[in-house]
């Protein structure tokens, strides 16, 4: 490990470090524009210069250049201080002057970076060049003009997202920055590129001119639109939610988040559920919350408990589950169901559970897909396996269709019987591995499919090493599956379906086998679930609500409140402890701290944050050799729950990205 002196501080560097990794040990900061942690080194901004003995006379950039044994490092000197103030005058030159009408305003590395390291005067007075506007899509708004040229959206895209859709065309002074012939970005990452963008070039579209950084209070969060927990942060003002944008974690998102956690937050104030409603001769009418609650009471009058049920979808906090759970104990019902997908896994979580973990996942040698689209289902666990490839060398297999991965994959065909006998070239691979990991589709995850993928356990778990994992698509899935919503199963209720049903925000399934039933729906949004229910309870949506999550690996999460649900709309465990009290069931806790005291109390690992431990254990699972095609994967990865689907900005990215409209086409109709 070279050892090297900065501003007369010694420091020691890990082999391979760059003279900047060795300054900012030092605890220097080195300005910058075009480098980041997270992507190659281009070294074109060059703001990052400084002195380097033994070394040319001039200073150098610090980002492209190896520390070294012996080399003595000055940040601070005349020579330093002059060259950073003529790369910031170069920047300049063409920047245009309109901060007080940039969206990036207030949160800009080049109005910091000119504050701390510029002269304050330009001395040129050439006309500033003019680029015309890109079109990216619906939801990167472009004023190139204001373009550095650093690349870091170029490097993104091809280096993370796996998406070669931005570039540069021309050189020199006509250089631009633009998506090949101008046509949406179709990447699931595409967002991240306007965090990376220094400058004002690429920001939000969906929310251009609608707030200053400044002016948004910000509060943490977990974004529920998949099941990987990414770290959040809510953005809102005069009670409403106007942009999220992603909170560092290396473990789970790093810091990128998808297009739909980033973007869908418009949809959370359209088509909401803001009164109670009771279906009274065929038709919903508005009511009230007494009237809808005894709406409930009757409902369930003389009902024994095996006629009762309770169905959880995709975006319940644990706390909501854990208070329906309470309430349908007391009507002594045990007909709980969360596994809206069809899924068959049950037993121990580390047969239900992400087992090798999100950070982990980059250091598998091989890896194999069955009955998933990681690029569709969790773009930021595609993510990992495209940086297993491009870093580690690993091979990936695939049974069943999907998008392309955005790296090379070798389809082994679409029949889910393949698994049960691999070809000889896969599984010589899996069974050679150091670190395999097999990753199986929820959707997929039958009876037979799994006894077949737990058939493959010996050669997936290993000392400190754990293979099998399940990908969920759902953020409240692993929470209900601990809380005990693992019933008989979606096909056993549909065989016998009960006379009253409470669907927990219950939109993704076919309800037309509950048509006897009265449906008892407690959602946020007016959509499939609330179109065909008898009595409506409406609830507060993720951000509007303090919730715990359980990501796919078991990593239980926090998120706060940011705003509060509209009209009549109650937070869903509110809603279980008011009904519990008109049906003469008293819940223990009145408020959110006894909620969580007593799902500690059965649950310790919910009662605080961090993992959940799963020891494996081996299964033998009696079962027929799995057979037929691999369930279709989502398609539409912008429509995937209420509030995408009632989100303005998602349905522009259905038209223009999934159905090819144009953008023209698109205004017009507007």
């Amino acid at each position: 490990m070279p050892k090297l002196t900065v501003d007369g501080i010694e420091v020691e560097v890990p082999a391979g470090a760059t003279v900047m990794q060795a300054c900012e040990l030092a605890g220097k900061e080195i300005p910058r524009f075009c480098y980041h942690e997270r992507l190659s080194i281009a070294g074109n901004c060059r703001m990052c210069l400084v002195e380097v003995s033994p070394g040319p006379p001039k200073p150098q950039a610090s980002c492209a250049l190896p520390a070294a044994e012996g080399q003595v490092i000055t940040t601070e000197s005349d020579k330093v201080r002059k060259a950073r103030e003529g790369v910031m005058e170069f920047l300049l030159i063409n920047h245009p002057l309109d901060c007080p009408i940039c969206d990036q305003g207030g949160e800009c590395d080049l109005q910091d970076q000119a504050m701390a390291y510029g002269k304050g005067f330009s001395r040129f007075d050439e006309n500033k060049r003019a680029v015309t506007e890109k079109h990216m899509g619906p939801l990167i708004k472009t004023v190139m003009t204001r373009c550095i040229h650093c690349t870091r959206c170029v490097r993104f895209s091809e280096e993370v997202a796996g998406v070669e859709e931005i570039g540069a065309l021309y050189r020199g002074e006509n250089m631009q920055i633009t998506s090949y012939l101008e046509k949406a970005v179709s990447s699931e990452l595409s967002g991240n590129v306007i965090d990376l963008c220094p400058v004002g070039a690429l920001t939000s579209k969906p929310t251009a001119f609608q707030a200053r950084p400044w002016e948004l209070k910000r509060t943490d969060g977990i974004d529920v639109m998949d099941a990987v927990g990414s770290n959040i942060v809510i953005g809102s003002r005069s009670g409403a939610v106007v942009r999220v944008t992603p909170r560092l974690d290396d473990d789970v998102n790093e810091e990128w988040i998808s297009d739909t956690a980033r973007f869908s937050a418009d949809g959370l104030k359209e088509r909401r559920l803001d009164r109670p409603w009771v279906r009274v001769n065929g038709k919903l009418q508005p009511a009230s919350w007494a009237q809808a609650f005894a709406a409930v009471a009757k409902a369930l009058e003389g009902k024994p408990g095996e006629q009762v049920a309770a169905i959880a979808g995709d975006l319940c906090a644990v706390e909501d589950l854990v208070a329906a759970k309470d309430l349908l104990t007391g009507l002594a019902s045990k007909r709980l169901e969360c596994r809206t997908d069809g899924a068959a896994y049950e037993g121990p979580a580390a047969h239900w559970r992400f087992n090798t973990g999100i950070a982990a996942l980059e250091t598998a040698d091989v890896v194999l897909i069955v009955g998933a689209d990681p690029r569709v289902d969790a773009p930021l666990v595609n993510s990992r396996i495209r940086k297993a490839v491009r870093r580690g060398g690993a091979v990936v297999f695939r049974i069943g269709e999907g998008l392309d991965p955005s790296y090379p994959v070798t389809n082994l065909g679409d029949d889910m019987g393949i698994l049960a006998n691999l070809p000889g070239a896969a599984l010589e691979r899996l069974t050679a591995a150091q670190r395999p990991a097999l990753i199986l589709g929820s959707r997929n995850a039958t009876p037979a499919v799994l006894a077949a993928a737990h058939a493959l356990a010996p050669h997936l778990v290993k000392d400190g090493w754990n293979g099998f994992n399940i990908l969920h698509t759902a953020a409240s899935r692993f929470g209900a599956m601990m809380t005990g919503w693992a019933g008989e199963g979606l096909d056993a209720m549909v065989a016998s379906p009960p006379s009253v049903l409470f669907l927990l925000g219950v939109d993704e399934i076919e309800l037309a086998p509950f048509a006897a039933a009265v449906k008892i729906y407690v959602g946020s949004h007016g959509d499939a679930g609330a179109a065909t229910a008898d009595i409506i309870l409406p609830a507060a949506a993720w951000a509007e609500k303090p919730g715990t999550y359980v990501n796919m690996e078991g990593r239980v999460q926090r998120s706060l409140r940011a705003t509060f649900p509209p009209g009549d709309a109650r937070e869903d465990w509110t809603i279980f402890r008011a009904l519990s009290d008109v049906l003469g069931i008293r819940l223990g806790y009145d408020n959110a701290d006894q909620l969580r005291a007593r799902i500690a109390a059965e649950w310790p690992e919910l009662g605080q944050e961090g993992m959940v431990s799963a020891s494996w254990q081996p299964a033998q699972l009696s079962a027929s050799t799995p057979s037929g095609p691999a369930k279709r994967p989502v398609r539409d990865f912008y429509s995937t729950n209420p509030i995408l689907r009632a989100s303005p900005t998602m349905r522009a990215c259905v038209a223009e990205i999934l159905e090819g409209r144009a953008p023209a086409a698109l205004e017009a109709a507007e």
